[in-house]
């Protein structure tokens, strides 16, 4: 049987799908996902604590590095395959160069579920990746209008930088890391029950809520939109491929492979989409949501990860 947290992700599809009136009331969601990102950076910075000097560096810069290499090769893709405007094209590429943390949430449920290796360091990858596709996919949306707009100079690019930083996911993530790794598991015992303990239940609420909201999207599907559709239902197995490989190429542990791999497969629906929203406003959230939370989430969640796993554990045993 999968994680039971996919469980309630399927309820919140099908009471969509069949119209219930069953809702999560937006200010539960709020904090649901405050909560979620706290305790997602709290224990990884737990799990740094007196380990960070066995940090790798090599292995941390290299997953930056995907982070700005996914986005610049989706980029002429969109443009010449799925025929997107080369702002819709930059939209989709920052949503699925960056990340998910509903996915990587999943990911490490399924870790812990199955008992697989996982190093220190893993829980910092989500904070990694979700940055750089979207500073560089801004600055390049910033560079294609500064050819036609003078005007535009290069304290736009600073702006860019700010409006990725101060976002509410990454202050909470890169927060929670700091508080985690100065305290420790000691310190943070008074707290533990309620955010460690109730992690899954976290996790089960926002699920619930994003099979709902998948519903929404999903259904009237725009079929002339069909490249992005397609796009969206292929990109998460190639992408999968791409953290595989160089997690492999990195030695990591099977644990680290898979979440590596399903973010890499991932796509953002909180942090890119509003970082586009405020720096592209004639983008269209609405499509790139269409596809990021619409498709490839659900097949992630209910498909990918699943498969993901098996594949890793026939590549690292062989």
């Amino acid at each position: 049987m999968p994680d039971i947290v996919i469980a309630f992700f399927a309820l919140g599809l099908l009471a969509g799908l069949i119209k219930s009136d069953l809702k999560v009331p937006k200010a539960t969601y709020e904090t649901l996902t405050i909560l979620l990102m706290l305790t997602l950076g709290l224990k990884g910075g737990m799990a740094l604590h007196g380990e960070t000097h066995n940090l790798q560096i090599s292995e941390l810069v290299a997953i930056i590095a995907l982070g700005f290499i996914i986005p610049l090769t989706l980029y002429p893709i969109l443009r010449k395959a799925i025929q997107l405007e080369q702002k819709e094209a930059i939209s989709i590429a920052a949503h699925y160069g960056s990340v998910s943390a509903g996915t990587f949430a999943v990911v490490l449920a399924m870790v812990d579920y199955s008992d697989l290796p996982l190093r220190p360091e893993t829980t910092l990858y989500l904070v990694l990746l979700e940055l750089p596709a979207i500073i560089i996919m801004l600055w390049l949306h910033r560079h294609l209008e500064a050819k036609n707009n003078p005007q535009i100079t290069t304290a736009s690019y600073g702006s860019v930088l700010h409006e990725a930083l101060t976002s509410r996911g990454v202050v909470l993530l890169c927060g929670g890391v700091v508080i985690g790794w100065l305290y420790g598991t000691e310190g943070m015992a008074p707290l533990t029950p309620i955010l460690m303990g109730g992690f899954k239940t976290l996790l089960a609420l926002f699920l619930l809520e994003m099979g709902i909201s998948t519903a929404k999207v999903c259904f009237p599907l725009p079929y002339k939109q069909w490249r992005l559709l397609a796009f969206a239902a292929i990109a998460p197995f190639v992408l999968a491929w791409v953290g595989i490989g160089l997690g492999l190429m990195l030695d990591l542990p099977s644990g680290s492979i898979l979440v590596l791999a399903g973010l890499s497969a991932s796509a953002s629906y909180i942090a890119a989409p509003a970082a586009i929203k405020a720096a592209i406003p004639d983008a269209s959230i609405g499509l790139a949501m269409l596809a990021s939370l619409g498709i490839t989430f659900p097949i992630n969640v209910l498909i990918g990860l699943p498969l993901y796993q098996v594949w890793i554990e026939k590549l690292v045993v062989s």
